[in-house]
């Protein structure tokens, strides 16, 4: 009888193990790299195995703006029904398809990423960082996620953004 709730333990703390969420997931500030000004309140989450991300809340502007200076379309983008720059900025999905590195929990690549802002479509890849680590020469007291959108798939001519990690609530109210 022992061993059988012992390997029913085993059994669920495994199965928990398999099912819990990566540290990239939840609700993120992004901040604008030149400024330092927070931009956008960022849900990110998982599916079907891709790392995707949508805008929640959007500084400085109505929660129904249009993506305007985006282009009617692009190539691959998953999320259109209809005319790219006739959809609102918060509540579609910006970021997607980013497979997971192997190993490197927190880690993401190959993804796509279109800057609601200027219409710009990158590759992006997301490094996920525990709270009090130094990330491109600052320490941050609180978890962030490095966001870097290149126009190459190595990463090479792009920039990085670090977005810190926030809640539901701070995600959703930022204005």
């Amino acid at each position: 009888m022992k061993k059988t709730i012992a390997l029913l333990v085993l059994a669920l703390l495994v199965a928990t193990s398999l099912f819990a969420a990566d540290p990239a997931e939840g609700y993120w500030a992004s901040y604008d790299d030149k400024t330092g000004k927070i931009t956008a309140g960022w849900q990110i989450w998982q599916e079907g195995g891709k790392l995707n991300g949508k805008i929640v809340a959007l500084a400085g502007f109505d929660a129904t703006a249009t993506a305007d200076n985006c282009e009617d379309s692009y190539d691959g983008f998953p999320f259109a029904t209809g005319p790219v720059n006739k959809m609102t900025v918060v509540g579609t999905t910006w970021l997607w398809g980013l497979n997971p590195v192997k190993n490197k929990p927190g880690q993401w690549s190959q993804g796509f990423i279109i800057d609601p802002d200027s219409g710009g479509y990158y590759y992006c890849a997301v490094t996920y960082n525990e709270p009090n680590t130094r990330v491109s020469g600052k320490r941050y007291s609180m978890a962030t996620l490095k966001m870097r959108g290149s126009l190459d798939k190595l990463g090479v001519a792009g920039r990085n953004q670090i977005w810190q990690k926030v809640t539901e609530a701070e995600a959703k109210a930022i204005k």
